[in-house]
């Protein structure tokens, strides 16, 4: 049977893998242009890189050519691009196939975190599980891969384990000193004790009753979705054919032996079919590997269960800029993190079970167990409001296990490799830090399996796209060459490595005296229109594409990336040459998508025209002062014109789309105006907490205060001139 011939990944790590990976006589290392040292490898010669980027266009063609290639991957995550990036640099005639765009689906949706499993070495340890144990030691080697192949997108983050019960200080000090044992030389940092003073002094937000101290060690972290497009990037370069946007319909068999030799596939952007012809088949789909599956056997057994994360963000204050928290032992025993990214604050959970078919769309109830554990490990001065959840998503994490297990909390991130009677190859299972290992080891499987000439793995040490020649210091040349904001320089930096000097040639004059270029999508995010025309090269096809993984703002802010979705699209319909209907629905699109699975609509459920008015008769009387100032002629609404007339009044210019913005956003019956009830709704909510940020309601306030000002007389201000 096929399932017989699985061949468990963290088993084939031996003395060559592990000579490979602390073989230092394999690898030499120089610094490049900038100072940065770089390991590059020795051993084998890797095929040439190349300068230029395919387009798209140019993916489709090679792949519709006819040509039969070695290896052809289906799946665009971080396992499936790996392999194409493994199999390229052997010298593998290679393609790849994503149904919908590189990184759309797990490899986005991650804890964002580069880690060995500090919870799996205590499963290992508390069990005696030699395997978990090679798994860790696996992942942490690994760990130190991504973070040297690169470092533009990862770094290393030191983590606190508050300790509240003294028993638990000696414990955890054990168990996170092995984590470091483990690690060996690639330790990142020693982890170290922390007296409560000095606990609270770096991490101020925690709860003080009853804290004894805390314990920091170190893991890494990186941009996962950017990641994930590097990788992909990187195996274009290396002459892989990876198109996104095309979906395998069925897999093709030779009518001589029954065995896959290629698949029937679908441009999903134009309905074009064509088949695509390979020696070898390797299926990476994550948590849909047993549909893929099943194309070849329908009564093959599933192998992957599928668990659900759900993380949620939220302002940058909740956390220190450099420090993340973790509890390995919530209320219902699922670990919580609370992690600084990309100057705000995630938050989320891990293992609970889900339907791979449905929607990852996170519920209310996620969203408020993860606050309810917030609140108790945060101070009593900090109000942990509902309203301040910016975003919300669930990840699918694609589990290996015994098809009926029902109990995801007791498994591992371990990976496996099948091959199938009729030769395709599954990858299944693992994590995001060890994809490199599961792509070296699914390769090595192809070329045994299908007797494929290549040579060893060429992966480690080999530096992703935008890697080569970055440096901690590259965004001051972008300041000081291009005039780009600080912020957006370093943004830059840190996302496209050396590329960023690409974005910044087609980066747009300000018109401004500073910054001289580079014009924001929007105000409160280091995102600049010229990332959207690069996106574009980057293989981007939808809005949704941009907004979720070109730039990372509707995983920050839902109600942000709704606001810069009309210029996105503007610019993209330029690019891509999208008519006015095109521009409609894909807008309409990005919406839903924002809505659904980004946490908009349980974000705006907190304000409805159902929802209660539970204000004392003080603040009633209050906010309708408030409001009859802009309802001059007592309507019982307020429009653009009447919010117009006041800020002019008060000499304050405002653009009329901002405004309708601002008042849609209260507008709960969509008639184009606000009324006195939808604002004590929204000043009710807003009390509760369920609210924050509300524009109207901060500008109906100043304004009202400027008001005020203005109608003091000279004698009652104290005199004057």
């Amino acid at each position: 049977m096929a399932f017989q011939k699985a061949v468990k990944g963290t088993a084939l790590i031996g003395g060559g893998a592990i000579a490979t990976v602390f073989g230092l006589s394999q690898f030499s290392q120089h610094r490049n242009k900038h100072g940065a040292l770089v390991q590059v490898q020795a051993a084998e010669a890797v095929p040439g890189r190349k300068e230029h980027l395919p387009t798209r266009e140019q993916q489709l063609a090679a792949l519709q050519s006819g040509a039969e290639f070695d290896v052809l991957v289906i799946g665009g995550g971080a396992t499936g691009c790996g392999c194409a990036l493994d199999a390229a640099t052997r010298g593998l005639k290679t393609a790849l196939l994503e149904r919908d765009d590189f990184s759309s689906g797990t490899s986005s949706r991650s804890t964002k975190l580069i880690h060995g499993g500090v919870r799996y070495l205590q499963k290992a340890i508390m069990r005696l599980d030699f395997e978990q144990y090679r798994m860790v030691k696996e992942a942490l080697e690994e760990r130190a891969h991504l973070l040297q192949s690169a470092p533009h997108l990862s770094g290393a983050l030191p983590i606190m384990l508050p300790i509240y019960k003294w028993w638990q200080l000696p414990y955890y000090w054990i168990g996170i000193k092995l984590y470091d044992l483990v690690a060996g030389r690639q330790c990142l940092k020693s982890s170290y004790v922390l007296t409560k003073s000095r606990a609270l002094e770096l991490f101020p937000m925690l709860r003080r009753d009853k804290l004894v101290g805390a314990i920091v060690y170190y893991d890494g972290q990186h941009n996962d979705a950017r990641m994930n497009l590097a990788i992909a990037l990187t195996a274009a370069r290396y002459g892989a054919a990876t198109a996104n946007y095309t979906e395998v319909r069925h897999l093709l068999k030779s009518s001589d032996t029954g065995r896959v030799c290629g698949v029937r596939c679908r441009d999903v952007l134009t309905g074009k079919e064509f088949d695509v012809r390979a020696k070898c088949v390797i299926n990476a789909t994550g948590p849909f590997t047993d549909s893929v599956r099943k194309m070849d056997d329908q009564e093959v057994p599933n192998i992957c269960q599928p668990s659900a994360g759900v993380h949620i963000v939220m302002p940058g204050y909740y956390s220190p800029d450099n420090m993340g928290l973790l509890d390995p032992d919530t209320s219902d025993g699922r670990v919580i993190f609370f992690l600084p990214w990309e100057k705000m604050t995630i938050a989320g959970t891990t293992d609970s079970p889900t339907d791979v078919t449905a929607h990852p769309i996170p519920t209310e109830e996620d969203i408020n167990f993860i606050l309810c554990e917030v609140r108790n490990y945060l101070g009593p001065d900090v109000e942990v409001r509902r309203g301040d959840v910016l975003a919300a998503w669930s990840g699918i994490r694609p589990l290996v296990t015994n098809p009926d297990s029902k109990d995801t909390q007791s498994l591992s991130r371990n990976h496996v490799v099948t091959i199938s009677d009729s030769g395709l190859i599954t990858i299944a299972g693992g994590k995001w830090t060890t994809y490199r290992a599961m792509a070296r080891d699914t390769i090595d499987a192809a070329v045994r399996e299908h007797n494929l000439e290549a040579g060893s793995c060429r992966t480690m040490g080999l530096q992703l796209e935008g890697a080569q020649d970055w440096s901690p210091t590259l965004y001051i040349r972008l300041v000081q060459d291009y005039g780009l904001e600080s912020e957006v320089a370093q943004h830059l930096a840190s996302t496209y490595g050396d590329k960023a000097f690409e974005v910044a040639k087609i980066a747009q004059v300000t018109g401004k005296r500073w910054p001289i270029v580079g014009k924001r999508l929007v105000s409160e995010f280091p995102y600049i229109e010229a990332e959207v025309v690069y996106g574009v090269k980057e293989y981007a096809c939808t809005a949704v594409d941009i907004i979720s993984r070109r730039t990372r703002l509707a995983f920050l802010n839902v109600q942000a990336a709704d606001e810069a979705l009309p210029r996105i699209v503007d610019i993209m319909a330029k690019e891509l040459n999208w008519s006015e209907q095109k521009k409609k629905e894909e807008l309409e699109k990005a919406k839903t998508f924002l809505y659904y699975e980004m946490g908009y609509k349980v974000k705006t459920d907190q304000l409805t025209d159902s929802s209660e008015i539970s204000l004392v008769p003080a603040d009633i009387e209050r906010y309708k002062k408030r409001f009859r100032m802009f309802d001059k002629d007592k309507k019982g609404f307020i429009t653009i014109l009447d919010v117009q007339r006041v800020l002019q009044s008060i000499s304050v210019q405002m653009d009329e789309n901002t405004l309708h913005e601002i008042l849609n956003e209260v507008d709960l019956n969509k008639n184009g105006q606000v009324e006195l009830n939808e604002f004590l709704q929204l000043m009710s909510a807003i009390q509760k907490g369920r609210v924050s940020g509300s524009r109207l309601a901060v500008l109906m306030k100043s304004a009202e205060e400027n008001l005020r000002r203005q109608a003091i007389p000279v004698d009652r201000s104290g005199g004057g001139l």
